[in-house]
C-alpha cells in the first residue's frame, strides 16, 4: 500500500473521529446544564480537549502526508509527534482546571438536579468514547501512526473516567451528598493529567529518537528469518521513525573479496528484504565492512579460497549483535 493511500485512509479515520467527538461534547455540555454538576463539567472540559486535539491531529495527518521535498528529506512525518504532544499538553492543562473547579466546589458548593438525565447522557457518550477510541487505536497501529494511537488512548482513558464518574453520581444521586460531586472532580482531574503526561513521555521519546524496542525486536526477526549467506554479519542498526516511516541504518559485512558490483547487489537484496518484511515505507541506508578471519567460523560462504577457519555454525542474531557498533565491538 502506497504512502499517499495510507494518508488518505488515516484522515478518514480522523475526520470520523472528530465529527463525532463534536457531537459528544455537545450532549456532555448539555448534560451540565441540565445538572449544574461539576464532575459532568470534568467531562465536558475534556470534551473541548477532545475535539480541539482531533483538528489538530487531522491537520498534521495530511501534513504528514505530503511527499518528502527538499527541505524535508525524510518526509513530514515527525509532524504526528508533535501533534500527540501538543494533545498531551492540553490533556494535562484540562486536567488541571478540572481540580481546581473540584476544589473551588468543595468550598463554594452549588444545587444539583436532574442527575437522572445526567448519568444517561455521560454513559452513553463514555460508551461511544470506548468504541472511538478502540477504532483510533486499531487503525492507528495498522498504519504505524502515533497520533491516531494518542487519540484513541484519550478516548478511552475518557471512557474510564467516564465509569467512574457514573458511579460516582448515582452515589450522588442515591445519597445527596455534595462533596460527592467535587471529589469526583479532584480525581478524575488527577486522572486525566497521568493521561496527558503518559502520552508525553511517549513523544518526547519519539522526538528525542529514542530506541524503540519494538522496532528493533521486529528487525531482529526479519534478519534471522530471512538470512544470505553472503550476509556475513550485519550489525550497528538504527531505526528512526518519521509518522508511519522508518530510517534504517546497518552495516554489512561481506566477504572481502567480493566486487564492488557484488556488494551493491548484496545490499540491494538486504534493502528489498527489509522493505517486504519489515515497511514498504523505509529508507535504507547500508554501510558494507570487509569480513575479516574472525568471522570464518559463522561465515556460511562456499566456496571461499581464502578462509582460515572451518563454518561451524552460522550467526545467531541478539539485538546486543544486531546494534553493536564498531566502536563497542573494538574492531
Amino acid at each position: 500500500m502506497t504512502s499517499n493511500l495510507e494518508g488518505t485512509i488515516k484522515q478518514r479515520v480522523q475526520l470520523r473521529i472528530v465529527c463525532c467527538s463534536v457531537l459528544l461534547m455537545a450532549g456532555k455540555f448539555l448534560a451540565f446544564a441540565l445538572t449544574n454538576s461539576v464532575g459532568i463539567l470534568t467531562d465536558a472540559l475534556e470534551s473541548i480537549v477532545n475535539v480541539t486535539a482531533g483538528f489538530i491531529g487531522l491537520y498534521s495527518l495530511r501534513l504528514a502526508a505530503r511527499p518528502k521535498d527538499s527541505n524535508h528529506p525524510f518526509g513530514h512525518g515527525k509532524i504526528e509527534v508533535i501533534s500527540a504532544s501538543i494533545e498531551g499538553l492540553m490533556i494535562a492543562a484540562a486536567g488541571s482546571i478540572i481540580i481546581y473547579e473540584g476544589i473551588r466546589r468543595l468550598f463554594v458548593p452549588s444545587e444539583i438536579g436532574q442527575l437522572d438525565i445526567g448519568i444517561l447522557l455521560v454513559a452513553a457518550a463514555g460508551a461511544i468514547n470506548y468504541l472511538l477510541g478502540r477504532y483510533s487505536i486499531r487503525m492507528g497501529r495498522k498504519y504505524n501512526s502515533l497520533a491516531l494511537v494518542a487519540g484513541g488512548k484519550h478516548l478511552q482513558s475518557d471512557t474510564i473516567s467516564s465509569i467512574g464518574l457514573v458511579i460516582g453520581l448515582i452515589l450522588l444521586y442515591v445519597t445527596g451528598i455534595k462533596w460527592i460531586d467535587s471529589a469526583l472532580a479532584l480525581i478524575f482531574g488527577g486522572a486525566i493529567i497521568w493521561t496527558g503526561s503518559s502520552i508525553l513521555r511517549r513523544t518526547i521519546a519519539e522526538l528525542t529518537d529514542e530506541a524503540d524496542k519494538k522496532c528493533l525486536e521486529k528487525m531482529l526477526q526479519v534478519v534471522s528469518e530471512n538470512p544470505d549467506p553472503a550476509w556475513i554479519d550485519i550489525h550497528n542498526l538504527k531505526i528512526i521513525r518519521y509518522g508511519s516511516a522508518f530510517y534504517v541504518d546497518c552495516d554489512l559485512t561481506l566477504p572481502w573479496f567480493y566486487d564492488i558490483r557484488q556488494g551493491h547487489n548484496l545490499c540491494q537484496q538486504l534493502q528489498e528484504t527489509i522493505r517486504q518484511k519489515f515497511s514498504d515505507q523505509v529508507l535504507i541506508s547500508v554501510h558494507t565492512d570487509p569480513c575479516d578471519e574472525k568471522h570464518c567460523s559463522h561465515c556460511a560462504v562456499a566456496p571461499c579460497p581464502y578462509r582460515k577457519h572451518p563454518f561451524t555454525a552460522p550467526l545467531v542474531y541478539t539485538l546486543q549483535e544486531l546494534t553493536e557498533s564498531d566502536e563497542e565491538r573494538q574492531e
